[in-house]
């Protein structure tokens, strides 16, 4: 395993939360994700579900969990069930769990293979009155194909039609949201990949280097430090480049005086950091850049104040609009006569800054969470503001992670450069 070994008191926690959440005599079950075929014979890189992660910290497929705090048997409460492994696959694929490392790993002391399933768990639908199913619920997850939970839900249905079903995803969306000690610590742990992986390319950016060699450098860094690679698809953009969001092409060449944008982090442990920052090729921004970079560093400051406990996040990115109007404004890309006649459902700021602030981080880079709901301590959250002016060629965004807790946020970045003249500084020596 690339990673160090989790404290499986994080899984039996989750679990413990979660079964506190269900009906009586109820069962929940939950699958890991499907193997994607590429071509041929070769497959998608593999990632687990994250909320059976979340539950076992089984890192494997062909996995399955059973809750069941209500079960006839106390061994039944909780069943981890994972591929049985043969001396085909260990040639083939590696080493696989055993029942001894799946129990150490995920601290569940019924372990039993995976083509025990089905029997146990018809057995087991005899005695539950309410079956909860796991699906990918996400207000943005839209025209994500059909995974591995659909399908099994949908056998269970036609299986057993006359249980009462329960959507696990909103017990999972509580939960996810109030990271405790052991993930922050894990998040840390990305974040700390993330920031070697920054410091790295700044001794590699000038004048005629491509964005995949900065991209190469990046993910040198987080696969040398034990992470899993890079948390999301990077987006390395000078020039113009920067001006479109979800920019991952990744092949242009840098040139001087431009700018260069760059949202990459790294993931350890299923867990993910989220980091932009945005640096002057040729070491030194000039006045107009430097003034813009700064406007958005006062919106980010900002906003990152405003991340507290009953504060709603969709209210902060709200917030974050007003901010931005008023940065526009002095930077003369906004007049403020057109500001008071604009259509509010419309705000001309969107012009320059179309994306929201904020989102939920974790087991996923876009993780679970309710922007419309009062926020928690244990949150974390990324604040990203970015100001993109297309006629100058310019983009310009800066993003931190930031953990809510009952006093004050708490950067969890604060260690990584932010100011401007650090920046140039550090690109300079």
């Amino acid at each position: 395993m690339r990673y160090d070994t989790i404290n499986a008191d994080l899984f039996k926690l989750n679990r413990k939360n979660f079964a506190k959440q269900m009906k009586k005599n109820s069962l929940a079950v939950f699958v890991s994700n499907d193997i994607i075929t590429r071509s041929a014979d070769s497959a998608y890189k593999w990632r687990q579900n994250p909320d059976l992660f979340y539950l076992t910290g089984i890192d494997q497929e062909e996995t399955f969990l059973i809750l069941f705090p209500d079960a006839p048997e106390a061994k039944y409460q909780e069943v981890l069930f994972t591929r049985k492994t043969n001396d085909y696959l260990m040639w083939w694929e590696g080493k696989k769990h055993s029942t001894e490392s799946a129990q150490r790993t995920s601290g569940i002391d019924n372990v039993i293979w995976n083509d025990q399933f089905d029997a146990i768990f018809s057995m087991l639908m005899h005695y539950a009155e309410n079956v909860y199913l796991n699906t990918n619920e996400h207000d943005r997850g839209v025209g994500m194909g059909e995974a591995s939970e659909v399908k099994f839900a949908r056998k269970v249905l036609n299986d057993f039609p006359l249980h009462k079903y329960e959507r696990s995803a909103p017990i999972m969306h509580h939960l996810r949201v109030s990271k405790s000690n052991y993930e922050v610590a894990l998040l840390n742990r990305a974040i700390d990949i993330t920031k070697k992986g920054f410091m790295r390319t700044l001794k590699t950016i000038k004048p005629g280097v491509w964005e995949y060699e900065i991209e190469a450098a990046l993910i040198h860094e987080y696969i040398a430090n034990r992470g899993t690679g890079h948390a999301y698809e990077p987006i390395i953009a000078t020039g113009e480049n920067a001006c479109v969001l979800h920019y991952i092409s990744n092949d242009a060449q840098c040139k001087a005086g431009d700018l260069l944008l760059m949202d990459t982090a790294g993931e350890y442990a299923n867990y993910n950091a989220d980091l932009t920052r945005t640096v002057p090729v040729s070491g030194k921004y000039t006045k107009r850049q430097k003034a813009v970079y700064n406007a958005v560093l006062r919106v980010h400051r900002a906003v990152k104040e405003m991340m507290k406990p009953g504060v709603v996040l969709n209210d902060i990115n709200i917030e974050a609009g007003k901010l931005m109007e008023e940065e526009l404004i002095k930077l003369r890309l906004l007049k403020t006569a057109e500001v008071r006649k604009q259509n509010p459902a419309s705000p001309l700021y969107k012009k320059y800054f179309p994306h929201g602030t904020c989102h939920f981080l974790g087991l996923d880079v876009h993780d679970l969470g309710n922007r419309f709901e009062k926020l928690r301590a244990g949150a974390v959250l990324t604040c990203e503001p970015g100001i993109y002016i297309r006629e100058e060629k310019m983009g310009i965004r800066i993003e931190n992670n930031i953990l809510v807790t009952s006093g004050k946020p708490v950067d969890l970045m604060a260690n990584i450069p932010i100011e401007a003249e650090e920046i140039e500084e550090l690109m300079n020596t």
